[in-house]
């Protein structure tokens, strides 16, 4: 059998169709996901906004990659629930002024239900926080992450 040798670099590709000055109709892969504004500001709350949907692929990523990390660690972290608060400083977006830094800080709460010690968890946290491509991508911007990870 041959050995099929993964890409190390990959396009990703997205499109979207916005048919207002508030909604974007993004196209990935064969899905649609609606990014959008809540109606109090002039959106059509048909989706997340597109700030929201920053954080929520942090959630995302952080979820995927801890269980890749456990699987490689050979520990069972279960089911997580995660959870974020986000200071945001709206300023830009608002247009008042040009915000560095607007994801200030995100706490991020993890809660594994599987068998991992509480030792196993650090371990896991650590290794999602060198892997994890959405949580550099946020760090290396000059957010800060807090992390908590605790077994249910």
């Amino acid at each position: 059998m041959a050995t099929v040798k993964m890409k190390t670099t990959v396009k990703m590709r997205a499109k979207a169709e916005c048919p207002s000055h508030s909604l974007a109709e993004v196209m990935v892969r064969d899905l649609v996901q609606p990014i959008d504004e809540p109606v109090e500001r002039q959106g059509t709350n048909k989706g997340p906004t597109p700030t929201e949907t920053a954080v929520s692929a942090l959630i995302g990523c952080t979820n995927v990659i801890a269980h890749k990390c456990a699987a490689q660690l050979g520990v069972d972290i279960g089911h997580l629930n995660i959870s974020a608060v986000c200071t945001f400083d709206r300023r830009g977006v608002t247009l008042e002024e040009e915000i560095e830094v607007p994801f200030q800080a995100i706490d991020l709460a993890i809660v594994a239900d599987g068998s991992a010690s509480e030792v196993q968890l650090q371990a896991v946290a650590a290794q999602v926080t060198k892997f994890c491509p959405l949580s550099k991508l946020f760090r290396n911007s000059g957010t800060e992450i807090n992390e908590t990870w605790s077994k249910a």
